[in-house]
């Protein structure tokens, strides 16, 4: 069986600082005034560069990267927005894109007429669209504006507007990039769940998005852009794992000068069991401190927190110049290390703050705010029930185990 989608060494050049021709009346009048300046000529830029790749009917695919590696370009030459400079694509089936907001539609059409003309486009039957066309206005959440104009929805409405007739209008094969990152979290569950539903169907997914967790979860296979070329081309979690380790993010540890007359915080990292400070849930945790102090100090206390984004404290650990454990009593520096060996950290983003002091009481020498920020992903947690993992559900989770038994009901 012959691939859905066949990329043959598709390549695509720009013309970097090249001012494009457009005849237009407005940049007639625009170059008119300027009749004194030099045209520069543009060096070329190629966004992608020898690309080849297969999909079959079915399958989920991520496309990652850093900006700039060239996704948005791929999807627009997928949707034959923007033609290849070299290469070929072969699309076996119907495809519907969303990559920008207002993409496809008609601003002075209503929201009636632009989901009858985008049905038209995908080559419907204007039966066949009345047929969803309910389903498609239930979901989007327009019902009220459906008959005013596009221009005068909001983007999020377009949005809305635009996602439902791309999913609903059943294309063999659906194109979306980073615009779900618009709509509000209520409708992103909503696109989420409708992709899910999309997906099982039988038909085909691009999806282009920097939401890693998201990608695991809708997609099966993965491939990495690294400027314009497939870096790694593999199952999703691999091709994950493989972008982490290639974008290792040094700014994870901390690190300032020693003061000469006070006790200093000069070094803290978190050591993540991925890279790019991600720390899959559940694994061990390790986080080092350096501390210098140039005098010796007696009863020092050192503590820090693990804070999430909304800076609430969620861990605390503490050290304590004791007997039995000295810290700090001589001039020098000491490296604590804090071992948590199962954290229950929920899905999100954390950071730390520190603190160096003497007794309760006493002078506090450093404080250190919002310092070496570590995400908690959750990629091979199993969980028994439909509900996705969403941030803000809780900070962590415990363990726990139900009872459950009859008793007899007192009337």
């Amino acid at each position: 069986m012959k691939p859905i989608i066949e990329v043959k060494n598709i390549s695509k050049q720009y013309k970097i600082g090249q001012k494009q021709r457009y005849l237009s009346l407005r940049d007639s009048v625009t170059d008119f005034f300027r009749f004194g300046q030099k045209h520069t000529e543009g060096s070329d830029f190629w966004a992608l560069d020898d690309v080849s790749f297969e999909v079959q009917a079915g399958e989920s695919i991520g496309i990652i990267g850093r900006n700039g590696a060239g996704k948005s370009t791929l999807l627009k030459i997928l949707s034959r927005i923007t033609p290849p400079t070299k290469g070929k694509v072969i699309l076996r089936g119907r495809i519907a894109s969303l990559l920008e907001v207002g993409t496809g539609f008609h601003p002075e059409l209503t929201g009636r007429e632009n989901v009858f003309m985008n049905g038209s486009i995908l080559g419907l039957r204007r039966a066949e669209i009345t047929q969803k066309f309910d389903e498609i206005v239930a979901f989007s959440g327009v019902e009220q504006f459906i008959d005013t104009p596009l221009k005068h929805y909001s983007s999020g409405m377009q949005l809305r507007l635009a996602f439902a007739v791309a999913a609903h209008l059943e294309p063999e094969i659906l194109v979306i990039d980073e615009v779900l990152a618009v709509g509000d979290a209520e409708f992103q569950k909503k696109c989420l769940g409708k992709m899910d539903e999309v997906s099982r169907s039988g038909r085909t997914i691009i999806f282009v998005s920097h939401d890693l967790v998201m990608l695991k979860k809708l997609c099966d296979r993965g491939i990495l852009l690294e400027q314009g070329v497939i870096d790694f081309d593999s199952n999703m979690y691999s091709v994950i794992s493989h972008y982490l380790r290639a974008q290792k993010d040094k700014t994870s540890v901390f690190t300032a000068v020693r003061k000469q007359n006070i006790p200093t915080i000069i070094r803290a990292e978190v050591k993540t069991s991925l890279f790019n400070n991600i720390h899959t849930f559940g694994q061990p945790l390790e986080i080092v401190f350096d501390i210098y102090t140039p005098n010796p100090i007696l009863g020092a206390c050192f503590s820090f927190q693990i804070v999430d984004n909304q800076e609430i404290a969620i861990v605390h650990g503490w050290a304590f110049d004791a007997p039995q454990h000295r810290f700090l009593a001589d001039s020098g520096t000491y490296r604590l290390s804090f071992l948590i060996e199962a954290p229950k950290l929920f899905l999100g983003g954390y950071f730390l703050k520190c603190y160096l002091t003497e007794p309760p009481g006493g002078v506090v020498f450093d404080v250190l705010k919002n310092i070496c920020p570590f995400r908690i992903e959750m990629y091979d947690v199993k969980k028994d029930y439909p509900f996705p993992w969403v941030e803000g559900n809780c900070r962590y989770i415990e363990t726990y185990n139900w009872t459950v038994h009859k008793i007899n009901e007192v009337i």
